[in-house]
């Protein structure tokens, strides 16, 4: 049969506009919209057009709508006809109804699958694995119609003990607070082993239900569940049961073969995210965990405090790089480093420790600053290949309070007078390690009473906020830390203001107080 819509419909439509002789009747063409073709159609393939008022209004004398895809077209005549077209009409219409049936099917299946692939895109596109569940977990409780919906997931920490978490939809969690998690009982043992899909028309009258103690059933004042569909969620890549999908409905029979099929769907993609999440949660432990471990302890120093912090990016997968040093010199000066390496990941976490451990190197031979830079660059620049490392290195010496630095393309320094006032200094001085060569020094005076800030980009910089606004607030933000009782609570409390909480890249923090006494 013809499709709906199609010339060959709109022809035989055409061709039954005759006059009472029999000889065609000039026709026209108009486009319906979605809005219109619903009004006049209504469900019908094709249909006549026999309102007088209606006919008046389009200044016809007769039309047949035929059904388009998105909208319709409008045959009509202003010439004298009989009632044929309307017959035509009527005809082509009960012709063509199980094809419009089969038509109006697929393409509510069309929507299905293009709502699961949504659903599907929408997860595989996070990594953050508590808002994966619980997006999962809802999306699955509205496709399937179900009054509630809950997912149970495994989790293992940091000692390889697992432990259960869970969501829920369509109830307040604390619906469901005050009751144990699931067993592995007849009833959920398929969905925790990983055989299959359970659904059931009514739980409570499945031969597996209320053999286990001390409840025998459901406890009292659980969710009334009638109508049970349970989905097992296994990892693509080792076919590990990752958790399970449980929908509840206190009517009967309220799930069906689409539902199943729908959170099926909805499991799988879910499987994937999840199994892309675990996997980026192991890489980010690791590069973080590296980090750490290769951060020195601030030794204590005579007449200074040092304050550090290193905080991995809170969002976002750039977690890698960022270092400080603190160390004290045969001389008796004390060196104070800052860095952050170009990329993200392992590479950039190895990158840090050879180039942290490089400068460490050069400065014990007692190297000027600008000489330690310049050695670590070209060492840079021949191991690491296109790699390059930002960095801050200054020197104290106790002998005459001076500070003699050098910059290698990071971030200035902020150094705040025995008055309280503010000043950058080492602001662009030279190119980043393994592009630069010259790396001018400069000394100034850093008195008791002084303070010194240095800082990665990750405190001042995001996706949200500009570098130059960023670093306005931190400046703004400095003089009520020198007044805090705790220096401690106190940046972190400003780096919280500065961040809110979500900096997506890594933050490394040096804060050098001189008090003054036994400085030499």
């Amino acid at each position: 049969m013809t499709e709906p819509g199609s010339d060959g419909v709109l022809d035989a439509v055409r061709r039954a506009f005759v006059d009472d002789t029999g000889a065609p009747v000039a026709t026209e063409l108009r486009s319906l919209g979605p809005l219109e073709a619903r009004a006049v159609l209504g469900d019908h393939v094709v249909a006549a057009v026999t309102d007088p008022a209606l006919l008046a209004d389009l200044a016809v004398t007769a039309a047949v709508a035929v059904a388009g895809e998105g909208g319709g077209t409008l045959v009509c005549t202003t010439g004298d006809v009989g009632g044929r077209p309307a017959l035509v009409a009527a005809g082509i219409d009960a012709a063509t109804a199980g094809l419009a049936d089969t038509v109006r099917r697929l393409r509510g299946e069309a929507a299905v699958v293009d709502a699961l692939h949504s659903t599907g895109r929408l997860l595989t596109a996070q990594l953050d694995l508590d808002q994966i569940v619980q997006d999962a977990t809802d999306a699955a409780t509205k496709a399937t119609g179900a009054q509630f919906g809950a997912f149970f997931y495994n989790l293992v920490d940091e000692l390889g003990e697992s432990y259960t978490l869970y969501t829920i939809s369509g109830v307040p969690r604390e619906a469901f607070a005050k009751f144990p998690m699931p067993r592995n009982t007849a009833v959920f043992a398929p969905t925790f082993d990983g055989e299959g899909t359970v659904r059931s028309p009514d739980i409570t009258r499945d031969p597996r239900f209320g053999k286990n103690a001390p409840y025998h059933g459901m406890p009292a004042g659980h969710l009334p569940v009638c109508s049970y569909l349970a989905v097992p969620v296994l990892s693509p890549t080792t076919d590990d049961v990752l958790g399970g999908f449980f929908f509840g409905h206190s009517e009967p029979d309220r799930f069906t073969a689409r539902h199943e099929y729908l959170a099926e769907g909805i499991a799988g993609y879910s499987a994937i995210a999840l199994d892309n999440a675990r996997l980026y949660e192991r890489e980010r432990n690791l590069v973080t965990e590296l980090s750490r471990s290769m951060l020195p302890v601030a030794p204590d120093l005579p007449g200074l405090d040092v304050l550090t912090r290193y905080l991995p990016a809170a969002t976002g997968t750039k977690v890698g790089g960022d270092w400080f040093d603190v160390f004290r010199l045969p001389s008796g000066a004390t060196a104070f480093v800052i860095g952050d390496v170009v990329g993200h990941g392992v590479t950039a976490a190895t990158v840090m420790g050879q180039v942290r451990t490089a400068i460490r190197c050069y400065a014990l031979l007692e190297l000027p600053p600008s000489e330690v830079l310049r050695n670590v660059s070209a060492l840079t620049g021949g191991l690491f290949g296109e790699s390059f490392v930002t960095c801050f290195y200054a020197v104290h010496e106790p002998a005459g309070d001076t500070l003699t630095f050098a910059n290698a393309g990071h971030l200035p320094a902020i150094l705040v007078d025995p008055g309280g006032a503010l000043r950058e200094i080492g602001e662009a001085l030279a190119q980043p390690l393994g592009v630069g060569s010259a790396f001018p020094q400069h000394s100034t005076v850093f008195p008791p009473g002084a303070d010194l800030v240095l800082y990665t980009d990750g405190l001042v910089e995001s996706r949200t906020r500009d570098l130059t606004l960023g670093v306005e607030w931190l400046l703004a933000g400095i003089p009520a830390l020198l007044s805090a009782a705790d220096l401690g609570t106190a940046w972190d409390k400003l780096v919280d203001e500065l961040t809110h909480g979500r900096h997506d890249d890594d933050i490394a923090l040096i804060h050098v107080h001189h008090r003054g006494e036994d400085a030499r």
